[in-house]
């Protein structure tokens, strides 16, 4: 008898999946990731299987939102402009961990997570989930607290 896959069993499938991409994508581009690094994984369609350009500024992005993956046409075959907030431009780390978060998207859809982009990008860093996560709202908090008092 033919074992019936659930929604949770792809979840999982896909949690293991975008983990070990992160992991492979550290050992061919780090183990230290920066702005280069950075373009060299946006360009390689192992890592991102969709052309995307990177660009600082506030629109679309919602206040305190780090990054957004803005379509560039109908289909993901057009392509992505990551559009990042304007002040990350002047912190490379946080650029890198926004950008990794949002290329989880670019490859996968609206099937994966917060926890997908979470698992994907602390791989690609090399470091904890937690530690991942952390950093990304601290900086998430920053830029909240920034757009109120530019408000």
């Amino acid at each position: 008898m033919a074992h019936q896959l659930t929604v949770e069993d792809a979840r999982q499938s896909l949690a293991a999946h975008v983990a070990d991409r992160g992991a492979e994508i550290r050992e061919r581009f780090g183990p230290r990731i920066g702005m280069e690094e950075l373009q060299r994984i946006m360009e390689d369609r192992t890592c991102v299987r969709y052309p995307c350009a990177l660009r600082f500024g506030a629109q679309p992005l919602q206040p305190g939102e780090l990054a957004y993956p803005q379509p560039r046409g109908e289909t993901p075959e057009a392509g992505f402009t990551i559009v990042v907030h304007p002040r990350l431009a002047a912190d490379p780390a946080a650029c890198v961990a926004a950008v990794l978060y949002q290329l989880v998207v670019v490859n996968y859809g609206e099937f994966a997570g917060p926890e997908d982009a979470e698992s994907f990008g602390a791989a690609v860093l090399g470091c904890p989930r937690e530690e991942y996560y952390t950093a990304l709202c601290g900086w998430a908090d920053s830029l909240a607290a920034g757009d109120a008092k530019a408000g």
